[in-house]
């Protein structure tokens, strides 16, 4: 006996009436069964319900009514059709396969990707879905925030690294998941962030990485609409979306936004041998990019790139986000190698990307904030040309001009003076407000700014590849050893340095963004790509904030004042150019009004004022290695409010206490950071 027809939308598991709506699209099958099951490992399901294609499918729809079910019910499907890879066919009714829009996700202990590689019957370690009912949940008034974005500072985070520790402060079964974040809100507060972006939350296969290692980071999705179960702290099928709303209610009242690592490029199931989870075996050649119909296409370097120009892959993308916000009530998202979202399901870049035109212009999403991770795996770099009007974009020439500089790269100046200003060579086409550019020295993918000070090169041996994974253009400097020392003067100008890149981040144009650790020299050991560890060597060792309490005090002091600073730009929508077009403005180098931009210059300065404080300020950029005098314009009274040549606590102090700077004259220390102030 067939189940009732139910209705094709909404697509997933929808709570109703006495009973449960299942909708599932498939373009190619010929059959679908909907699995129910009582436990997470169980081998057999406890029911079967075989949609019969005349009465439950509707186009390409697959959909039934179930009575009876209600939230907390596991599920899964068997999809049947032809398998024929050389046409892009790979279905496989002996594997139970994932809903692509369930809302939540268990994960059986005997949970393994090779058992969806297998021919045979992999129902006991299948991950399942959970039917959610959205409704049942009491956000108490909570609404995103919606902070300008020229008040804001985010802070790049991994949910579990950031407690998981044992010195976290956090009691053992809180440690590495959302509750666990919850609890350390106070130190958030009091380093004065103001969001957080967290590194994958979409539930990702935790094995999808080479034998004996971890899948840390997060970048394998097998679904975009169900937390990561493994970060949470309850072990009930519901559990992760309460506990995951439960943390994003607290950040809210903390005034603390929420920003998500978005991976809408590929899935954890790889290439043509990877595992049969989801999309391949639900419609494979909807879901992918195929190269004439049997290989996978790889932009990603991940082994295969999701068709995200396809109307249905378009529609599941802009689904997940319109839930992210409307039932999860995030702030924001960054999406990860943005750029394959420009290309057509054959791969070619395209001017108009249908999927980034329907994010941009969704009403639902208006005012949600999207930053762009502008390129790919393939070689497209879009930085500075990625489309519309709303994106802002990781800006990684910032990176670099900020790395080159401090480390006395010849002909560095330019670059980077420029990117102190928002960098208007790159975005000032656009006529778009400065925090278009998202400004960083670090993020997860790479050093962290101690190693960054530490290594001249990677030591990526723990990883198992021979160290020959991992980035090689670093642009880094271990300023006189390699690695931890105990010659204080190396550890000095370490620590300077910490401060000169916290600084650069914090007081230029644009919008800023800390990794998790760096405000108290977080190291790595030297790996520049850690994805695969989840351990010590990678979370938040919380012992450091002691340790380097001075780099903790810096950033926190350059943060108070930070997201003090004016929104009128913002408010009016003035672009980056008129910005800096009607600023009263200099530059300089040790004489006034002479700056050197020459191949073998290593400072600059820069005069400003601070029109709605009726102050000016004198920014002295100093990357060369012996202290430079420069003058400062007369008959001002100056105060110095960072010098980060000076050991804390005169590296830097509270901004009303800044001391008098006398005389017409200030020496600033090789490679530092010096800001004056004065009334106007």
């Amino acid at each position: 006996m067939h189940p009732p027809p139910g209705l094709p939308a909404p697509l997933g598991a929808t709570v109703r009436d006495g009973g449960a709506n299942f909708s599932l699209f498939s373009r190619t099958a010929t059959g679908v069964e909907l699995l129910l099951f009582d436990r997470a490992d169980d081998t057999a399901p406890a029911r079967v319900v075989a949609l019969d294609p005349a009465r439950n499918h509707t186009y390409h729809y697959w959909h039934a009514f179930v009575p009876g079910v209600r939230a907390g019910q596991l599920y899964g499907y068997r999809v049947h059709g032809p398998h024929d890879p050389d046409r892009g066919l790979r279905f496989d009714p002996a594997k139970v396969l994932l809903d692509p829009y369930t809302r939540s996700v268990v994960i059986p202990p005997g949970y393994h990707p090779d058992t969806a590689r297998r021919p045979d019957d992999n129902t006991a370690a299948a991950m399942k879905g959970v039917v959610v009912d959205g409704a049942a949940y009491d956000w108490e008034g909570d609404v995103p925030l919606r902070r300008p974005a020229a008040r804001t500072v985010i802070y790049e985070m991994h949910v579990r690294g950031f407690t998981a520790h044992p010195n976290s402060g956090v009691k053992g079964d809180l440690r590495g998941t959302y509750a666990g974040l919850a609890e350390k809100i106070p130190y958030l507060q009091d380093l004065g962030v103001t969001a957080v972006e967290l590194l994958p939350v979409h539930v990702f296969d935790p094995l999808a990485v080479p034998a004996g290692r971890v899948n840390y980071w997060g970048y394998q999705p097998v679904n975009y609409f169900a937390p990561h179960p493994l970060y949470s702290a309850r072990r009930d099928p519901l559990g992760p979306v309460d506990e995951f709303r439960d943390m994003v209610k607290a950040l809210h009242r903390a005034g603390i936004e929420v920003i998500l690592d978005v991976v809408y490029n590929h899935t954890a199931e790889g290439n043509h041998d990877g595992p049969t989870l989801n999309f391949r075996g639900i419609d494979n050649p909807t879901y992918y990019m195929l190269d004439r119909g049997a290989r996978y296409a790889d932009y990603t370097g991940c082994g295969n790139t999701l068709n995200a120009n396809h109307p249905v892959v378009r529609r599941m993308i802009v689904d997940s986000l319109r839930y992210w916000v409307a039932e999860m009530h995030v702030d924001g998202f960054r999406f990860d190698l943005a750029s394959i979202l420009s290309r057509s399901p054959s791969g070619r870049p395209l001017p108009h990307p249908p999927v980034l035109w329907d994010i941009e212009s969704d009403p639902a999403l208006a005012g949600t904030k999207l930053i762009a991770e502008a390129w790919d795996a393939a070689g497209l770099y879009q930085v500075g040309s990625f489309v519309g009007d709303a994106w802002r974009e990781w800006n990684g020439r910032f990176r670099d001009d900020a790395r080159d500089f401090f480390r006395g790269v010849p002909g560095s100046v330019g670059p980077f003076a420029d990117r102190m200003l928002g960098s208007p060579q790159v975005y000032g086409h656009k006529a778009r407000e400065a925090e278009q550019s998202v400004n960083f020295v670090t993020c997860h993918d790479g050093f962290t700014l101690n190693d960054l000070v530490s290594y001249n090169g990677k030591h990526n041996e723990a990883n198992g590849e021979g160290n020959r994974d991992g980035a090689d253009d670093n642009r880094s400097w271990n300023c006189g050893a390699e690695g931890p020392t105990t010659d204080a003067a190396v550890e000095a100008l370490r620590t300077r340095q910490v401060k000169n890149f916290h600084a650069a981040t914090l007081l230029s144009l644009g919008l800023p963004m800390l990794t998790m650790g760096d405000e108290v020299r977080r190291t790595q050991g030297g790996n520049n790509n850690a994805y695969c560890h989840d351990d010590e060597s990678v979370w938040f060792d919380w012992s450091l904030l002691e340790q380097h309490a001075d780099v903790h005090r810096f950033v926190k002091l350059l943060l108070a004042r930070r997201v003090r600073r004016s929104v009128a730009h913002e408010a009016q929508r003035q672009s980056l150019t008129e910005m800096i077009d009607r600023a009263s403005k200099a530059w300089h180098g040790t004489r006034l009004h002479q700056p050197d931009w020459g191949e073998h210059s290593h400072s600059i300065a820069f005069g400003g004022e601070l029109r709605g404080e009726g102050l000016v300020f004198h920014l002295i950029l100093n990357g060369y290695w012996e202290p430079l005098d420069f003058e400062l314009p007369a008959d001002k009274a100056w105060r110095r409010w960072i010098d980060t040549s000076l050991d804390s606590p005169d590296d830097i102090v509270e901004w009303e206490a800044a001391p008098p700077a006398p005389g017409a004259v200030y020496r600033a220390g090789p490679r530092s950071v010096v800001m004056l102030y004065a009334p106007a």
